[in-house]
């Protein structure tokens, strides 16, 4: 199998030849680190990752140094990594979201990133376009999500107009996407903290899934598999977004108690699971072998019976030390190879490093 097959084979739960290696985001410090001329898709290609992923186009104007104005209106920090922080947004008031237009969803630029993953890895790596629901560009628009909590509760409707127009953009863009080469489509949006959702599970069904499920129509309709990506303690929220219709949810964060055996355990059957390997301490802390260790147990607990996709619980930020990345993509392809040996996932599946080093973190 290349990495599109493999990729596809295990978002549909099934088990391809070898556990899948892909990172929704490769901060450029590791990249450089380990190899100081690559670009994105040449170390996507050097460390053999069997997935790429790109993300729309905006056009940015620099206010001042350091800070940028985007297509939407929404003020973004950039920090001394090159990684942009949103600081204020364009909405005040009803008025104001009435008033709004998103940019043009059709703007020639605005799938350039994802025309040149096509170009060169169409029909060989994975091609994962990162999109959005409603809920995070309405907090950025509003300037911060208690801006957004107190639309919910003072204008629910004015709430509602500006997801949908939110919304609507974002489901165009996903559609052009897919019809010029994305294979899997993904939202962004995160909906959680370390301890539990940011909402109730009522809220979350009035004001964020109507706009979610639009977004993973738009990729039934077209016949790509959705991967939801939301960082944070979701439990309480798991089944509604299942019921939304994703198809693989990433990344399943160990420090916000996701623990990948009990959702393996509880929704294996329905849905693809990506992530789990710790980017809070063990990447970037952590020695090689205690990476190593990880991944072994990560493997013996989420890979067996295929629906596995190895990546980190985030991204690999530039917190993350690059030897630690490189022994994470070693041992995955030295020890996620199918059929998995059974007393290999005896012996892994029943340990627990996350729960020494986050009960030591604790005390």
């Amino acid at each position: 199998m290349n990495g599109r097959e493999r990729m596809l084979t295990a978002l549909r739960r099934g088990t391809p030849d070898k556990v899948p290696l892909w990172e929704l985001i490769i901060n450029e410090p590791v990249i450089k680190a380990i190899c100081p001329e690559c670009s994105y898709p040449d170390f996507v290609e050097l460390v053999d990752m069997d997935g790429a992923t790109a993300g729309e186009d905006l056009r940015l104007e620099e206010i001042s140094p350091g800070r940028f104005k985007c297509e939407w209106g929404i003020l973004w920090e950039k920090t001394k990594d090159g990684i942009l922080y949103p600081l204020k947004g364009p909405l005040k008031d009803r008025k104001d979201i009435l008033e709004y237009q998103p940019p043009d969803p059709d703007a020639p630029h605005r799938l350039e990133t994802l025309n040149s993953l096509v170009d060169r890895f169409k029909g060989e790596k994975c091609i994962v376009f990162l999109g959005h629901d409603s809920f995070e560009f309405s907090h950025y628009l509003l300037g911060g999500m208690g801006q957004l909590f107190r639309l919910y509760r003072r204008d629910p409707e004015a709430a509602h107009i500006l997801a949908e127009k939110i919304a609507e953009y974002k489901a165009r863009v996903m559609e052009r996407a897919v019809k010029e080469g994305a294979d899997v489509l993904l939202s962004g949006d995160d909906y959680a903290d370390k301890t539990a959702p940011f909402m109730s599970p009522k809220l979350f069904r009035k004001f964020v899934y109507p706009y979610l499920k639009r977004v993973v129509d738009v990729a039934k309709r077209l016949n790509v598999p959705f991967i939801k990506h939301t960082d944070g303690n979701i439990w309480k929220i798991m089944d509604l977004l299942i019921e939304a219709g994703i198809d693989a949810l990433h990344p399943l964060e160990p420090a916000a108690g996701m623990d990948i055996s009990e959702v393996k355990a509880k929704y294996g059957d329905k849905i693809a699971l990506i992530g789990n390997i710790d980017c809070t301490i063990v990447l970037p802390l952590g020695s090689p072998s205690d990476v190593e260790e990880v991944v072994k147990e990560t493997l013996a607990k989420a890979a067996p019976g295929g629906g596995y996709i190895l990546s980190s619980s985030n991204s690999i930020h530039p917190g993350v030390k690059p030897e630690n990345f490189l022994a994470m993509v070693r041992t995955a392809r030295k020890y996620g190879v199918y059929p998995l040996e059974e007393s290999f996932v005896e012996k892994y599946s029943k340990l627990n490093y996350y729960e020494k080093i986050f009960s030591r973190q604790k005390a």
